[in-house]
């Protein structure tokens, strides 16, 4: 079924966007349709992305632009939390919040389409260099995120692209390796989250560099129509990630929609344009196919809004900030894990002296914008994001020494700084001190850029700039020790939490422009931590089963058991598991209740953006109690995890299938509620090509990670 076209429903967003759009289409020459498909060329527009307008349907030149924290190269707009950081809130509020004004500042500054939110990488691999754009190696989690995101972002009259799509997992060779994940992990886990963006009516997804069974992602038949365009029912366009495109028919007869930026970075290599009107004309690419890709761009202009209103002129200088850094400051905070606090060093009791320790403490080259420090590619000073075309200019950055001081000297405190990473000089600064904070990072980003030694993806697990011997000699001088780690991912932090002088470890993430701000709010008790992990850090990394592949091929033979589902099902104790996150109070579980109507088959409801209509049904709610039993005002993230009957195929121990944040002040009890649709009980079946409930009895835990589970029950399903 060759780009076969769809029909959404009368009245729906989509079926209104493509009445709409057919309209529009019937006044347009195939030398115009070849315009709305084809990007005008690498630094030929505005944007990074530009396609021609056409004033005879009031159609503008399309302005697409980097990226899912913001709008790159802008010198007026927020330099959001990197999806990782928003992910690590379990907060939807915060991301929805987060997406709205994403939405906000693109509109403000005349861009019709954000290139974000990422769900691939989808972070099966720990050393992924750009695992922190996205959200979790968890699908569920990421799903959820995507769909916050997607729906915030449009209902500010943006298109959202959900991209990488997809097997996308490394940097290395990303351009010519090939991703050969067999079927039932290609749906459950790889494309499962890229379901809920299309069930939120993202107006575009981006096709990935990586080869897939050998063919080009872009020009992946199966991938882009029998799983995306049939399978999920995607109504929108898939535009090609910048220089992904290697034909002309077999892309188009493929199922990709729009070519970017419509040339190479030389400005060579056009493959549409005059060549799909040639490819047109002599029948290898059939009219319908044409204006299929027309209708499902236009569609996706109209399901925005964006011909309802008058769009703002393009400006990169423009400020669109608004109040948009106390969302920064919020996520940065929410998202920040405690994983360690002996003796309850943490919050801070107004010590008389402080020392801050390490480069990572102040400002540098990567809050500067520098020009020597290109798309961030540099790792001077504080960390707040990744590198690559997922970072953004920050109009400001708060250092979390600047923070410290002014937090400290305002209630009588001395600070005193060791702005190196030199040992000895950090156990000077810490020796007498009533305590000292340590500071210490891992970058990684987009491997067109390599950062002292590490292309694209990181090199290892450990802390950058010799973290573990500045951390071992600050504890030599000093008891009590507070290690404040800010990375892209994973850290292997065994010979830090080994030393009884490290008293807390704050796992502080990406915290983008307000970095020291929210950590100060953490530090000094202002909240109670209650970000959890949204990936699993290991002993060793020997532990982890996945590595980066340097050969041609990428097997993906650990099929569905990446991350906490790995060490389940290897019986590996991780050094802190996925979903953990210490609080200043405590939080008691009980009253499990569960309910249910799911009966065992497979999906039969009309396809829908998302996929099969009843997947999206409801199907069993589950409740539990949470009190607050400690003495000061905290959220919890509770966490239902599922385990499938043994009907079903081989399935990890257990799965995430809900959470539920819950703000409570000390001694108030919530109820955390967890709606499961008929997809979170499903499994895909390789041989119907459907999704199926088995028959049986699932296992229902709730508890505050995956390893910390409090309350037990089942779900039987016939």
């Amino acid at each position: 079924m060759t780009g076969a076209s769809v029909t959404p429903p009368a009245g729906s967003p989509w079926g209104v966007a493509y009445d709409k759009a057919k309209a529009a289409l019937a006044k347009l020459t195939l030398q115009d349709k070849v315009g709305i498909v084809t990007g005008v060329g690498w630094n030929n527009g505005p944007c990074v992305g530009n396609t021609s307008p056409l004033s005879k349907i009031g159609y503008p030149q399309l302005c697409l632009q980097d990226g899912p924290l913001g709008i790159r190269f802008s010198t007026g707009s927020t330099a959001f939390t990197p999806g990782i950081q928003a992910a690590s809130t379990w907060d939807l509020d915060l991301i929805r919040q987060r997406g709205q004004f994403i939405g906000e500042e693109f509109r403000g500054a005349g861009i019709h389409v954000t290139l974000g939110p990422v769900a691939g990488p989808l972070g099966k691999t720990p050393q992924g260099g750009r695992n922190w754009e996205g959200f979790s190696p968890d699908p569920y989690l990421t799903g959820l995120a995507m769909a916050e995101t997607i729906s915030a972002i449009q209902a500010t009259g943006v298109q959202a692209t959900a991209k990488h799509y997809i097997l996308n997992e490394q940097e290395l060779g990303r351009e010519v390796i090939s991703g050969n994940a067999d079927d039932r992990t290609l749906h459950e886990l790889y494309a499962w989250p890229f379901a809920d963006a299309v069930h939120a009516n993202v107006a575009s997804v981006m096709c990935s560099y990586n080869k897939l069974n050998t063919t080009w992602a872009c020009e992946d038949q199966y991938t882009l129509q029998t799983v995306l365009k049939d399978q999920l029912g995607f109504p929108g366009y898939v535009v090609t990630d910048w220089n992904a495109q290697h034909s002309t028919v077999e892309s188009a007869n493929a199922g990709l929609d729009m070519s970017m930026p419509g040339t190479d970075f030389n400005g060579g290599s056009m493959f549409w344009g005059p060549a799909l009107t040639n490819a047109v004309n002599s029948n290898q690419v059939p009219a319908s196919r044409m204006d299929d890709m027309v209708t499902r761009i236009l569609a996706g202009w109209y399901v925005a809004g964006q011909d309802a209103s008058v769009y703002p002129s393009f400006s990169l200088g423009r400020n669109v900030q608004g109040n948009h850094k106390t969302n920064v400051r919020a996520v940065a905070r929410d998202g920040l894990v405690l994983l360690k606090n002996d003796a309850n060093i943490l919050p801070l009791k107004n010590p008389a002296s402080i020392a801050v320790v390490g480069s990572a403490s102040v400002s540098g080259a990567h809050a500067n914008n520098l020009a020597s420090c290109n798309d961030k590619s540099c790792d001077g000073g504080a960390l707040g994001m990744g590198w690559g075309s997922g970072s953004v200019n920050y109009p400001y950055f708060v250092a979390p020494y600047d923070a410290i001081n002014v937090r400290a000297t305002s209630q009588g405190g001395r600070v005193t700084l060791s702005d190196t990473d030199n040992t000895s000089s950090g156990a000077s600064a810490a020796s007498g001190k009533d305590v000292a904070i340590v500071f210490i990072t891992a970058d990684s980003g987009e491997g067109y850029i390599t950062v002292e030694g590490n292309p694209g993806d990181r090199n290892d697990l450990n802390a950058w700039h010799n973290g573990n011997d500045l951390v071992q000699a600050v504890a030599g001088s000093n008891s009590n020790v507070v290690v404040v780690v800010h990375s892209v991912g994973a850290v292997i932090l065994e010979q830090i939490v080994a030393l009884p002088q490290v008293k807390a470890v704050v796992w502080a993430g990406l915290p983008s422009q307000e970095s020291g701000n929210a950590l100060v709010d953490i530090l000094w008790g202002d909240v109670s931590p209650s970000g959890k992990l949204v990936y699993t850090i290991a002993k060793s990394p020997s532990d982890y089963n996945t590595r980066l592949v340097s050969g041609g091929s990428d097997s993906f033979s650990e099929g569905l058991f990446i991350d906490y589902k790995h060490f389940d099902d290897a019986g590996i104790t991780p050094r802190y598991e996925f979903g953990f996150g210490l609080s200043y109070t405590k939080f008691d579980y009980s009253g499990l209740s569960v309910t249910s109507v799911a009966k065992s088959g497979p999906a039969t409801g009309a396809v829908l953006p998302g996929g099969p209509s009843d997947l999206f049904d409801n199907v069993a709610t589950v409740t539990v109690n949470v009190r607050n039993s400690g003495q000061m005002t905290g959220a919890e993230v509770a966490q239902l995890y599922l385990t499938y009957p043994s009907s079903a195929p081989r399935t990890p121990l257990k799965q995430l299938r809900g959470f539920a944040k819950l703000n409570l002040t000390a001694g108030q009890t919530g109820t955390a509620t967890f709606n499961m649709r008929k997809r979170d009980l499903s499994y895909w079946d390789v041989r119907a090509q459907k999704w199926v409930v088995p028959s049986g009895t699932f296992g229902v835990s709730v508890g505050a990670s995956s390893r910390d589970l409090r309350l037990t029950g089942s779900l039987t399903v016939s």
